[in-house]
């Protein structure tokens, strides 16, 4: 009996030791060694400009193979790297931006707060001064804060520069840069310049490096600097953006795809298109003629994926070597998506799913439990909201965006919800309200489209005004009203057109 009890102190003690060790590990002492502080988790956002949610397999793997292969069978990019954020934390498979344009949808993420808000509703216009970020959030509580690589919210268009002037709450942001997609930066007596491609063939390999290179060398040399104390960093990796160029050897990992048309390419589908899908700006219409010159674009987009997954890969390493994997929040998300052909079009600025659903992998292991899929409408004014959240941070910032942040720690593998949110054209052209599986676009010169992303991904048919969607289509539009007036978006919310019967 004695013995018995004896093996069970000692049993006892053994759990209570690990569980002290477990705790302990995101506890410091501080500064007079003798008092238990809780660690501040870490924050580490990878940030992409122009990018397919489709090209990352975590998100082909939840999708039908017509879906995860429009450009054929098997035609796509692989990403084992991010693909782990998403295995090792959470997926999120409805995640929107607010505008699908560059600056915008950049100034939602980092204040909380639809474009109209920021003072950056338009590409090249720079984000108020007097807002705060998730940025000065974070430095007020004591974090070493950082910025790498584009930032597109310090006024002007595509004009490279460093020396930003605002940070933003960025405390560290010698490598922000305000703009433009060079591939390559030249290292000169003078300091660095960019390149173009072509440039870039005459000079000695020694004197040039890939942006994408680059930026993620000047993030590991941060991370090694502050990986002592609590650290937000957020990476912006100016690919996979036109000029659609990867370096070697990833320039040449795709070669061999035969690149097929998608099927919203054929013409009896180009024919059902709405006005807004047929302007011919910026580029961003093809045809078949331009289709076929432009397929080896598409591959070297894969290519610039690829790269853009390695360099994911050596930060994941860098947090395993260091310990910091467990108290480190990583995130990889973009600013909008690229069309490529889909609907016979080329880049952004439109309410297709290709062009403004964003991807979005999430990994904390001390909150949010592996392998979780959220089927939720989420839009990246909730990032900054949730993030703090997530960080335990209390803040009396008014944000536009939602605390989502129970969706991630919650105890459900699988989280799904018909909540509605909505995004809109820069300009108040048109404005989209979203659920999981339903969208709802208004047009100030055209009649409201309304898509089953369930029945209809390749979003095709208007089922407005089929009778089996009234209810559906009314709960949309009157939600959508709803938030525009809430949030004061310009353009619509007084369309006459559209008044709510």
């Amino acid at each position: 009996m004695k013995l018995r009890i004896f093996i069970l102190s000692i049993l006892f003690l053994g759990v209570i030791f690990v569980s002290f060790k477990t705790s302990e590990e995101n506890f410091n002492k501080d500064k007079n060694n003798n008092t238990l502080v809780k660690k501040q988790p870490n924050l580490i956002i990878i940030h992409t400009d122009e990018h397919n949610f489709r090209t990352l397999s975590c998100y082909q793997e939840l999708m039908s193979e017509d879906q995860a292969f429009v450009w054929g069978k098997g035609n796509n990019a692989t990403t084992p790297n991010i693909d782990r954020i998403a295995d090792e934390g959470a997926i999120a498979t409805s995640y929107y931006c607010s505008s699908p344009v560059c600056t915008p949808s950049r100034a939602s993420l980092v204040t909380g707060l639809y474009p109209q808000a920021t003072g950056a509703p338009k590409n090249g216009m720079p984000i108020r001064e007097d807002i705060p970020t998730f940025a000065t959030i974070l430095k007020a509580q004591g974090y070493a804060t950082s910025y790498v690589g584009k930032w597109h919210l310090a006024g002007g268009h595509e004009k490279y520069k460093f020396n930003i002037k605002y940070k933003a709450g960025f405390d560290d942001n010698r490598y922000m840069m305000t703009g433009g997609h060079t591939p390559y930066y030249q290292f000169t007596k003078d300091g660095i310049r960019e390149i173009n491609i072509n440039k870039a063939k005459g000079v000695p390999q020694d004197e040039i490096i890939h942006a994408t290179d680059y930026f993620t060398d000047k993030t590991l040399e941060i991370l090694e600097r502050d990986k002592d104390k609590p650290f937000a960093l957020m990476l912006s990796i100016p690919d996979p953006h036109t000029p659609d160029h990867a370096r070697p050897p990833y320039d040449k990992m795709y070669e061999g795809l035969d690149i097929k048309a998608p099927k919203t390419m054929e013409e009896k589908y180009v024919k059902m298109r709405p006005s807004w899908a047929t302007g011919k700006t910026n580029n961003e219409a093809v045809g078949k003629k331009s289709f076929i010159n432009e397929k080896n674009a598409l591959k070297q987009y894969f290519g610039m994926v690829s790269h853009i997954d390695d360099s994911v890969g050596r930060i994941l390493k860098f947090l395993d070597d260091n310990n910091l994997t467990e108290n480190t929040i990583i995130v990889f998300t973009s600013d909008h998506g690229d069309l490529f052909f889909e609907h016979n079009r080329r880049n952004k600025g439109m309410p297709y799913e290709a062009s403004a659903k964003i991807p979005f992998v999430i990994r904390y292991p001390n909150k949010i439990m592996a392998g979780k899929v959220i089927n939720t409408a989420y839009n990246n004014i909730d990032f900054t909201p949730t993030i703090l959240s997530l960080m335990d941070i209390k803040t009396d910032v008014k944000f536009h965006g939602l605390d989502t942040s129970h969706d991630y720690i919650s105890t459900e593998k699988v989280v799904n919800s018909d909540r509605i949110t909505y995004f809109a054209r820069t300009g108040g052209q048109w404005v989209c309200a979203v659920s999981d599986r339903y969208k709802l676009v208004i047009d100030k010169d055209e009649k409201p489209y309304l898509f089953d992303l369930k029945k209809d991904p390749d979003e095709i048919v208007n089922f407005y005004y089929d009778k089996a969607y009234a209810t559906i289509a009314k709960e949309m539009q009157n939600e959508l009203f709803k938030q525009l007036k809430k949030y004061d978006e310009p353009g619509l919310k007084n369309n006459k057109a559209y008044i709510i019967k």
